[in-house]
């Protein structure tokens, strides 16, 4: 019962994921291209954001740039 109930609900998930995707016609993707759109608008504040964030947080492990266990670690601002 309970692998059934599994299955349909990952099939469930597939079929809403796929449901998700559409064509766009070429007239709207300048619409789509301009930056308010990006789902990061600006991806180097964010990047300073996460460096300032991970040098904090030594529990954060892996940074982007950084190795295992750099920064103080304090949760100090």
């Amino acid at each position: 019962m309970r692998g059934k109930r599994l299955s349909s609900m990952g099939l469930t998930g597939l079929i809403w994921l796929l449901s998700a995707c559409a064509p766009v016609a070429p007239w709207e993707r300048g619409t789509l291209a301009k930056p308010q759109m990006a789902l990061e608008p600006n991806p180097a504040q964010r990047s300073l954001r996460v460096h300032a964030y991970r040098s904090r947080e030594s529990a954060a492990g892996w940074g982007e740039a950084t190795g295992p266990g750099a920064g103080a670690g304090c949760g100090c601002y």
